[in-house]
């Protein structure tokens, strides 16, 4: 699916207007979870609608590779956090990318992350970025895990700890695996991700 069409369609029907205003500023996270092989389709999506910037973590490399996502995009990892600061008052990096923001994305957003997120720990780029995010503004997650951990009673703990500090969850989806199983936990669509965070924007610019 165009995700470029399907969301500008939602987006007007919303909204009623098809009016140009400023690209929106959207930092896009991926982390550990197959699922990661996609980062580079949802980074595609947004890049059409917003400017982009992407966070990675060590674990999603093993997915997914820098080099395959448009130019324009900046992709920063771990490594970033502090090869810039030499002295008090340089810049560090989770803080400016904070500020730069008006919306975040994590997806795919592995059970690992989900925990270290609703525990607050803060011991990579992207979860210090968490951490120190601005709740005023919205921080959507899309799940990716396998079924049993998506059933387990932690998990149920960790989306209503999340749920409460006002983070969106774009619900995962069901596919079935290699073995032929139904599993419950598959990451949701590039465009329905992307349809989902640029209908919200547009009904809040009303």
């Amino acid at each position: 699916m165009d995700c470029s069409d399907h969301a500008s369609k939602m987006a007007k029907s919303a909204t009623g207007s098809s009016a140009i205003r400023r690209r929106p500023r959207v930092l896009i996270a991926a982390c550990g979870s197959v699922a990661a092989v996609k980062f580079g389709h949802v980074c595609r999506c947004f890049a059409e609608w917003a400017e982009i910037r992407a966070v990675v973590t060590k674990s999603s490399l093993r997915f997914i590779s820098v080099q395959t996502f448009p130019k324009e995009i900046h992709v920063f990892w771990d490594d970033n956090e502090w090869n810039t600061w030499k002295r008090i008052g340089d810049r560090v990096v989770h803080i400016e990318l904070i500020r730069w923001a008006e919306i975040m994305v994590i997806a795919p957003l592995s059970a690992n992350t989900l925990g270290k997120i609703a525990g607050g720990l803060c011991d990579n780029l992207l979860t210090c970025i968490v951490r120190a995010w601005d709740y005023t503004k919205p921080l959507f997650v899309a799940p990716s895990m396998n079924s049993i951990m998506w059933k387990n009673p932690f998990t149920e703990r960790h989306c209503m700890t999340i749920d409460e500090l006002g983070i969106s969850l774009i619900p995962p989806v069901a596919h079935r695996g290699a073995n032929g199983d139904m599993e419950h936990g598959a990451m949701a669509e590039p465009s329905t991700i992307y349809s989902t965070v640029r209908l919200y924007y547009e009904l809040k610019m009303q």
